[in-house]
């Protein structure tokens, strides 16, 4: 088969851990990107070609507030001409960029870019932590990239912000614990079934030479609460959930086969994206439920139908582990095995989850696999905000025999029902989803619950009440009658 010459391949990927906690010094964001996409360079063997660069795509930097990095990093890789894009945050951000500069390439737009994110947040705590100032550079209001979403990010509803309920770890325990309360299972069966699923991760994460935490944990040591091991927000403790205080940068170098061909890059380093594809879920509050996810059941399916495959003939897959929640409702819309390996790279926990950015190490991660099995396929998930963000990537070292495709199928997404939201509502409602938040020092400060309404609307209550802390750690309150207040207070004597 002759290889269309606007193919869009990866050619090259590179990583980078700075090793703060071991002494190393601190660089900025911006530079970090610069040593994995040099470090990309290496890899395809095409030294300086980061420099014809025509697309700088930068992931969403947490740790410091640039404008545009994309125009700093053009500049240190001498593509001062390239066009920038920066998009809205979200742990969705990765692969998305790959998956625009792939439709660009194969479109004929640009025949090379590069897609790179960097965090130094691990460094960035530090320094307000000791109060010194931090020299980085910094970037006028005027400062804009070429390219923008048009859509600003989004966390969360009204109504959930008004009960100070925000936080990824504050929302993706009530998606667990109401998928606890559709499996049926007890506590303790579910503890464990969370637990081995997360230990698998980890321990694919003591293989990879890029993991900031090399370490096998067994599901006891991770879901057990100790004082080096608190609860988060139940039944998270703080080895379950993400872990963003590192300091690593990832990213890659995506070209059309022409330009690949011309570089003289070894056709053994091209790794070949199949099919791409994006979608965002309802915000938590406007969702039908709390143990399913339209956009990765229609965007995640339709990129293995475009890629023209069936989950059951992926060999490799990496899918997005921030909170354990987020993988089982991956695996539930795509029909995966929870018992499969589930990661390359090994889990945000564990391998880091530098904020927007895992998804490039993931996908350097995937690169470096489909390598080493030539011909088989990989499927990178990824994830943004409280699991409403979500994109989608097949790929093999085999080009794709109807040329890479993507898609965005919001409309088929947003045409699954949700729920209307009420905010100071008082009266009678079953409990859908629930957690506790916990201090520090390991000890309960308040619960809060998705509840619904006889009518079926969704609305948010709360309680400091010990009693119900106590019942919403021990058992399943899942359709539990209850009564809330018009603050939003909640009580279980209904």
């Amino acid at each position: 088969m002759a290889l269309d010459p606007r193919t869009p391949v990866i050619i090259g990927v590179g990583q980078h851990l700075q090793r703060t906690d071991r002494g190393e010094p601190a660089l900025e964001p911006v530079d970090l990107m610069r040593l994995a996409i040099e470090a990309a360079e290496i890899d395809a063997g095409a030294a300086g070609s980061s420099a014809r660069a025509e697309i700088v795509a930068v992931v969403p930097v947490i740790s410091w507030g640039y404008r545009d990095p994309g125009r700093l990093l053009a500049a240190q890789l001498g593509a001062a001409g390239a066009a920038t894009w920066y998009p809205a945050m979200g742990g969705n951000t990765p692969q998305m960029l790959i998956t625009k500069l792939s439709a660009a390439i194969a479109a004929g737009d640009v025949d090379l870019g590069v897609v790179v994110g960097a965090e130094a947040y691990r460094s960035r705590v530090a320094a307000k932590r000791s109060g010194e100032p931090v020299d980085w550079t910094k970037q006028g209001d005027d400062v804009v990239a070429d390219w923008t979403e048009g859509d600003p990010f989004v966390l969360g509803h009204p109504a959930e912000l008004t009960h100070g309920i925000a936080m990824p770890t504050q929302a993706y325990p009530l998606f667990e614990t109401a998928l606890w309360h559709d499996s049926g299972r007890t506590l303790a069966e579910h503890l464990a079934y969370i637990g081995e699923m997360w230990a698998r991760y980890s321990q694919v994460a003591v293989d990879n030479p890029y993991a900031w935490r090399r370490e096998a944990l067994t599901a006891d040591e991770l879901t057990t609460p100790t004082a080096e091991n608190r609860l988060v927000g139940f039944p998270y403790t703080k080895r379950m959930v993400a872990n963003p205080d590192v300091d690593m940068a990832a990213g890659c170098i995506v070209c059309s086969v022409e330009r690949a061909r011309a570089l003289g890059v070894a056709s053994d380093r091209w790794v070949f994206p199949h099919a791409g594809t994006d979608g965002k879920d309802r915000v938590m509050s406007q969702r039908r439920d709390l143990v399913s996810s339209p956009a990765i059941g229609v965007a995640g399916n339709l990129a293995l139908e475009l890629a023209g495959t069936r989950v059951d003939e992926v060999e490799h897959l990496d899918v997005y582990s921030c909170f354990p929640s987020a993988v089982q409702l991956a695996c539930r819309e795509l029909g995966i095995d929870t018992d499969r390996t589930l990661t390359v790279y090994g889990g945000l926990p564990f391998a880091g989850g530098p904020w927007n950015n895992p998804v490039s190490h993931a996908v350097a991660s995937m690169v470096a696999v489909l390598r080493e099995d030539a011909g088989s396929l990989g499927l990178v998930t990824a994830n943004g905000g409280n699991v409403d963000k979500h994109a989608f990537g097949v790929y093999s070292t085999s080009p794709p025999t109807d040329g890479f495709r993507s898609a965005r199928p919001q409309e088929a997404i947003d045409a699954v029902a949700g729920r209307d939201v009420l905010e100071g509502y008082a009266g009678p409602v079953s409990i859908e989803g629930w957690t506790v938040m916990h201090e520090r020092d390991g000890s309960p400060s308040r619960a809060h619950a998705a509840c619904l309404t006889p009518t079926g609307a969704r609305v948010w209550g709360v309680s400091a009440d010990d009693d119900l802390m106590s019942t919403f750690e021990s058992d399943d309150v899942g359709g539990t009658a209850a009564a809330m207040d018009a603050d939003g207070t909640l009580h279980l004597d209904a």
